[in-house]
């Protein structure tokens, strides 16, 4: 359940995010922006869901698989395909993620 709230959080998150880049950077319609503040509170909501003691710790955790969505977004939302450095900087980031979100704690 864990990886389908940060996965969910994740896709929202990114979602937002990209509706301002293409309102700003790409010169879409202001009207981008409307879905994507709902998506950003989506994202919210959602991460409030993630199964932590602290909220610090949630985010720390989420972080990791925001990172991999985003690699992920970058390959299939705008067609460029990850190198082997995203590739592997990603699994770094999601390894300490599960570090974060798994470790033993007395």
């Amino acid at each position: 359940m864990t990886f389908l709230v940060y996965a969910g959080a994740a896709l929202a998150e990114i979602a937002g995010c990209f509706s301002f880049w293409a309102w700003l950077r790409l010169g879409k319609s202001p009207l981008w922006l409307v879905p994507g503040m709902g998506a950003l509170a989506l994202f919210a909501s959602l991460l409030t869901l993630a199964p932590a003691d602290a909220a610090g710790r949630a985010y720390a955790a989420y972080g990791g698989v925001y990172i991999v969505a985003s690699v992920l977004w970058l390959w299939i939302a705008e067609g460029a395909r990850p190198d082997r450095w995203d590739v592997a900087g990603a699994g770094i980031c999601l390894a300490g993620a599960a570090l974060i979100l798994l470790g033993p704690r007395g």
